[in-house]
């Protein structure tokens, strides 16, 4: 009987294993364990494995983006199955996420679990998912390097590592210097060097990525609504109950700017375009003011280029794409309450979502696949909707 377990279990590793080598580009170190007792194949074998390979893995740096610029007016834009349709959750969602390397998507949510699905707009196949007991998932996201992922709670102190390559789940449960009751709202550094914790009474923690030490603090006056990092992981900005954004050097933990969200009584969101040429700032109105980055790094008033005044409701999302041409922006208080932005002529695309039909429900979160060719919201009807952009020729 233990033999036939034992055999069980080296079959669902190789399995498990097999499909993150060709959703990842690589093996997990659980999977070449039971491997490795197996390798011997014939030539004939190896070669039809490699060409099987060759079609499941979707690594994002073997596509060449061939698009032109993004016409403005209508968006060329087709439903697709759910990311999650093989693991479909009773309760909301509150994460979803494109990883930066593969064709994988990360959903996480209340039901106390994160799960990976392939995708491919078409049946999108489970890879795994984890169990979290006693852990309904604030937030979660894939670290800088694509290797694991951090997750929180809505009343813990401590949170979850999870090393996908190693197979573990590791939680992290005091970390000496960081005073807060619960660990919730996160960002991590585009570099992979940090992890940023947002507080109570304006304090942020920057935690390194690597030790899962405490580094350092910083303290914004009033409450620190939502933080982004610059792409480049030098700068930290940081949107306040106040209206106020501040401009903080990650290297010296100094505030260096500060500037006037125009009109903004409460923040509750920001994102910088990856391009580095944009800052979106959403607030409490609906608003979302879209400024020039390097305007909002000369002056204590600057003005936006627009204010996207579509929304009614408080703003809780921001996402540009990779490419930097649609900014993505919902509430999540009302239902179908998404808009997707034409950032060249700062514009709102007309046919998302279609009118007067109820389809997207709450947007607890959203996220661009690597190259734009997808787009996920993760509502609270616990699906992850999935759309293809047909615009973007590449995952």
């Amino acid at each position: 009987m233990n033999n036939l377990v034992v055999y069980l279990l080296e079959i669902m590793c190789k399995i498990i294993g097999l499909r993150f080598q060709r959703a990842m580009g690589s093996t997990p170190s659980w999977a070449q364990r039971s491997m490795k007792k197996k390798k011997r194949k014939t030539k004939n074998e190896d070669d039809s494995e490699e060409d099987e390979d060759a079609d499941l893995l979707r690594k994002t740096g073997n596509f060449v983006t061939t698009s032109d610029s993004l016409p403005r007016g209508t968006l060329q834009i087709g439903k697709c199955l759910p990311a999650n349709i093989e693991r479909l959750s009773d309760a909301k969602l509150t994460t979803v996420q494109f990883h930066r390397s593969a064709q994988v998507v990360m959903t996480a949510g209340i039901d106390q679990s994160v799960s990976l699905f392939q995708v491919d707009g078409k049946t999108n196949p489970k890879i795994q998912s984890i169990y979290l007991e006693g852990f309904p998932v604030y937030k979660a996201r894939f670290s800088a390097d694509g290797e694991q992922v951090i997750a929180t709670s809505l009343r813990e102190k401590m949170f979850y590592v999870y090393d996908m390559m190693g197979g573990k789940v590791i939680p992290v449960n005091h970390i000496r210097g960081l005073e807060e009751k619960f660990v919730r709202n996160f960002e991590v550094s585009p570099d992979g060097s940090f992890l940023l914790i947002s507080g109570l009474s304006g304090y942020q923690h920057l935690i390194s990525m690597k030790t899962k030490e405490f580094v350092g603090s910083m303290k914004i006056n009033g409450r620190a609504t939502a933080s982004s990092f610059s792409p480049d992981g030098s700068k930290i900005y940081t949107h306040s109950d106040e209206g106020e954004v501040f401009v903080w050097d990650v290297k010296s933990r100094r505030c260096v700017h500060r500037f006037t969200d125009e009109g903004c009584l409460h923040g509750t969101c920001i994102a910088v375009s990856q391009n580095g040429q944009y800052v979106a700032c959403g607030s409490s109105s609906g608003v979302v003011n879209v400024y020039a980055h390097d305007e909002c790094l000369r002056r204590t008033s600057p003005k936006p280029l627009k204010a996207i005044m579509n929304l009614v409701t408080s703003v809780t999302s921001l996402s540009f794409n990779p490419t930097s041409e649609i900014l993505a922006i919902a509430s999540k208080k009302i239902d179908d309450a998404v808009k997707l932005v034409h950032i060249p002529s700062l514009t709102v695309f007309s046919n998302f979502p279609l009118f007067g039909r109820k389809v997207i429900y709450l947007a607890e979160s959203m996220d661009f696949s690597p190259r734009s060719g997808f787009f996920s919201i993760a509502n609270n009807k616990g699906k992850a909707l999935l759309y293809r952009l047909q615009h973007y020729s590449d995952f």
